[in-house]
């Protein structure tokens, strides 16, 4: 799957982008038909300790599914976007498939 990731308002190392690249792959385990996903890494100014926040956009053929989470850690974010973005795709399927 083809994953975009983009930091806003600073740098992310390469540790942090193979490990979003990693769990947004896991996620085709659920959904063959991910199309891609767009990431979308921020620092919040104003928060004193959950200032980091992620943002996955999944898109699949006629509908996008978003999870956004907010933690200490990128990588602790990341993993509850990955576990609600599960939900939804397995909901989605279920639509598609019930009809």
């Amino acid at each position: 799957m083809k994953v975009n990731i983009q930091s806003i308002h600073f740098d992310a190392d390469q540790k942090l982008l193979d490990y979003i690249q990693k769990k947004c792959d896991k996620l085709d385990v659920f959904y063959d038909r991910i199309i891609g996903a767009e990431v979308y890494l921020k620092l919040q100014k104003n928060e004193p300790k959950e200032n980091k926040s992620v943002e996955i956009k999944l898109n699949l053929p006629g509908e996008t599914l978003i999870a956004v989470e907010t933690g200490v850690k990128f990588e602790e974010a990341t993993d509850i976007c990955t576990e609600k973005l599960k939900i939804q795709i397995k909901k989605h399927k279920e639509k598609v498939n019930g009809h």
